[in-house]
């Protein structure tokens, strides 16, 4: 192991308290000039290292920025070797227009392919269904995850399901916090959305069929910088929680841990699409925030009584099918299975 993975495995076994660099250098068997260059190296790979005079250093339990170090060490074996059938590659980067984009870019490049991941610490153009903006400062995990399916394209809804459930899921066992799914792409913690989901196809010009899927994914970390109208809808998952209950292993941080997570459950569940009874169903269906309660449909023309389009459809969510449709029952008596398209709902 090298000095710089012993120091950043030292201080994270004693995550937010002060180690000198005397103790660090005499428990080392280096010299302070060794620990020093070090510390700078982690920094620089995006590791918050705080250095008080007297005290020493210490990593910070704040939120730290991605790196392709802190991610790779925090994915299973099995998605780190190159041989494995699970092998992740991914492209990390500071900042980006779009990790969409960017996913899109690296397929037509021929650089990326199914089981790619790219990751930014900051997106400029974020965006989110339906053609709106999505506000990606710089406080926030942001992926795309490639897939090429081998499903009917009939089920490809599944595919956002899925990504729900492994979000779900994963800031549940990183944050311990009980994240809750509002259909179809959405991730809330109490009445905050913290994550918010947007599948992409990319067709084939020759064959006309979906060649790749890309799965963009943005998680708010921190509500810092959110303009105040965001903030009374926007919340943010707790990554100090992660490492204070001891979530984080060493040689990795809080949101890398989570990247990793998010990841891994999402291609593990898009590959049971097609199968049966699949995993990421029950989960989806047992984290739903929408199930049993009153929403309001609203649709790009609402077939039954275009006039009442502006407010919204009243309706009671009744079930999910096993296509990741929508059940509903309007006040009239109607039911339908609602799928994705241009509909949205409110609770």
């Amino acid at each position: 192991m090298s000095v710089k993975e012993t120091v950043l495995e030292t201080l994270s076994s004693n995550r937010g308290t002060y180690i000198s660099g005397e103790e660090l250098s005499a428990s080392l068997g280096v010299s302070r000039a060794a620990v020093w260059k070090a510390i700078n190296a982690l920094r620089e790979e995006g590791f918050n290292i705080e250095a008080v005079t007297n005290k020493g250093y210490r990593l910070s339990a704040e939120r730290q920025s991605i790196t392709e170090e802190s991610f790779r060490y925090a994915l299973p074996q099995e998605y780190r070797r190159s041989s494995g059938r699970s092998f992740c590659k991914s492209f990390v980067y500071d900042s980006l227009d779009s990790t969409n984009l960017e996913a899109k870019r690296l397929l037509l490049d021929g650089k990326a392919s199914s089981g790619c991941v790219v990751i930014a610490n900051r997106q400029t153009a974020g965006r989110g269904r339906l053609g709106r903006s999505f506000f990606s400062p710089e406080s926030g995990l942001y992926l795309s995850i490639i897939i090429k399916p081998d499903f009917d394209i009939s089920k490809s809804v599944l595919v956002t399901v899925a990504a729900a459930a492994a979000v779900a899921k994963s800031i549940e066992e990183v944050c311990s916090q009980d994240a809750r799914i509002k259909w179809v792409n959405d991730i809330y913690i109490d009445s905050s959305k913290v994550c918010g989901i947007l599948t992409e196809a990319m067709t084939d010009f020759e064959s006309g069929q979906i060649d790749n899927l890309v799965i963009g994914i943005g998680v708010n970390t921190s509500l810092e910088g959110f303009p105040e109208e965001l903030k009374k809808t926007a919340g943010a998952v707790d990554l100090d929680r992660a490492a204070s209950l001891g979530n984080v292993p060493g040689k990795t941080n809080a949101i890398s841990l989570l990247a990793s997570r998010i990841t891994c459950y999402t291609l593990a569940y898009t590959a049971q699409i097609g199968k049966a009874s699949p995993e990421f169903l029950d989960i989806y269906r047992n984290k739903s925030l929408v199930l049993g309660r009153e929403i309001k449909v609203f649709k790009g023309a609402y077939r039954s009584d275009p006039n009442s389009e502006l407010g919204g459809v009243a309706a009671k969510a009744l079930g999910i099918d096993d296509d990741g449709g929508l059940q509903v029952i309007y006040t009239s008596g109607e039911r339908e299975t609602l799928t994705t398209g241009e509909v949205t709902i409110r609770l």
